[in-house]
């Protein structure tokens, strides 16, 4: 069922070919002994809104800091729903509070917040000009420096940009490095297909790194340089967002193509593992 789900919803648009989530031995260590348990998940197995249980919304449409277009909505399932076992989150064209654009952002703050781990959401990225999906995290206590951002640090394990179809980039921010000031730290990956298969995009926190992953690749890490919170604020719990902008300061500079709506990411589950004791 779940794989005639997906050959229809991309009828007309995509060619589908699923890709292999990673393997048992993606999960263990260098002695070959399993390390790592899991402790929280979301399969999207029950079909309707997501679980109010594991996650709230981000709701409005102010821009969010980056002039982005789309007003988030809340418990809207134009937007948001659990559909043959997926996450569905979907940015369409259509005036809404004044806006022009609606999508969703799903946040599990209060109800899935984590220090250290391993994370990995398994999905299919939108397609089209002026799309900005991101799957990241975000503190769940601001008591650093200023007391918001970047101060407080930002995670972002996978971003994308629809006038790019092939890159995907992982990111941090900090006091000390971040886009303001393009000291971010950051990098990418070329990756074909990111619209059209799955893939498992992945993050390893340690007290002391920052690991990121497409399926068993890595390609980004960040190693704690002090103790120094405006260099590594990355010392307590933090949570998922997962989300599709509209435009914005990154997402819009070639502008929207309005044909490609409603854009749609898929999202298989969403899973975090600690170290086994």
């Amino acid at each position: 069922m779940k794989r005639d789900f997906i050959a229809l919803l991309f009828f007309c648009l995509f060619i589908f070919n699923s890709c292999s989530s990673p393997s048992e031995n993606d999960l263990k260590d260098d002695n070959n002994q399993t390390n790592w348990v899991m402790v929280w998940n979301d399969e999207f197995s029950t079909p309707g809104s997501p679980d109010p249980l594991k996650w709230n919304y981000n709701v409005g449409g102010d821009g969010w800091g980056n002039n982005e277009l789309q007003y988030y909505t809340e418990n809207r399932s134009e937007n948001a729903r659990v559909l043959q076992d997926f996450l569905v989150i979907e940015a369409r064209r259509e005036n809404y509070e004044g806006r022009n654009y609606t999508s969703a952002r799903l946040v599990s703050r209060g109800n899935g917040d984590w220090t250290y781990g391993r994370f990995e959401i398994r999905a299919v990225l939108p397609t089209g000009r002026g799309t900005w999906p991101a799957l990241w995290m975000l503190p769940t206590v601001w008591n650093y420096g200023n007391g918001g951002w970047p101060d407080n640090g930002e995670i972002d394990i996978m971003e994308h940009v629809g006038y790019d179809p092939g890159v995907v980039h992982a990111s941090i921010h900090t006091g000390a490095y971040n886009w303001p000031e393009n000291t971010q730290k950051t990098s990418t990956i070329n990756l074909s297909g990111a619209q059209t298969n799955f893939h498992v995009y992945a993050m390893e926190w340690y007290p002391d790194s920052l690991c990121i992953f497409v399926d068993s690749t890595k390609y980004f890490t960040f190693h704690k340089e002090s103790d120094d919170w405006r260099v590594w604020p990355f010392n307590k719990n933090f949570h998922f967002i997962l989300n599709i902008a509209v435009g914005g300061n990154w997402g819009g500079q070639q502008g929207i193509d309005d044909a490609i709506f409603p854009a749609r990411m898929l999202i298989d589950y969403v899973r975090v593992y600690k170290k086994e004791e």
